[in-house]
């Protein structure tokens, strides 16, 4: 099973942790969250990240989500990512961390693919619909 670690501004990631665990009645093994306040150093919380990267790590590996790309939360994910083994997406909505969540033990290659999906096709008009 692929672990999932989101890092994003303040209270995001938990937030959407706790919706995923609303949705799916439970909470998911193998996710975790890092929230990053403006007073925050990054670089004092690179080995905290790591440390909650090892927790989450599974036999196929660990995906990182984040917020916004260039933002000091998907600057401190890249300092974790190695291709093929921890893997990155930015714009993490809730649509995104479900299908990640359901998609995690079909190999990292179809993980990016539904996730990126599933971020981008949960955005709808709703009149349009």
């Amino acid at each position: 099973m692929i672990g999932i670690l989101l890092i994003t501004h303040g209270s995001y990631g938990e937030a959407l942790v706790q919706n995923a665990c609303h949705v799916l009645n439970k909470r998911p093994a193998r996710l975790n969250q890092l929230g990053v306040s403006a007073q925050d150093d990054p670089l004092d919380l690179l080995p905290l990240a790591r440390d909650l990267l090892h927790l989450v790590d599974g036999d196929g590996g660990v995906l990182v989500l984040t917020d916004i790309f260039g933002a000091t939360p998907a600057n401190l994910a890249l300092k974790l990512l190695e291709p093929g083994r921890v893997e990155g997406l930015a714009g993490v909505n809730l649509p995104m961390l479900l299908r990640a969540l359901n998609y995690r033990d079909k190999g990292m290659p179809t993980l990016l693919t539904r996730a990126r999906d599933g971020g981008r096709d949960g955005i709808i008009n709703m009149l349009d619909h």
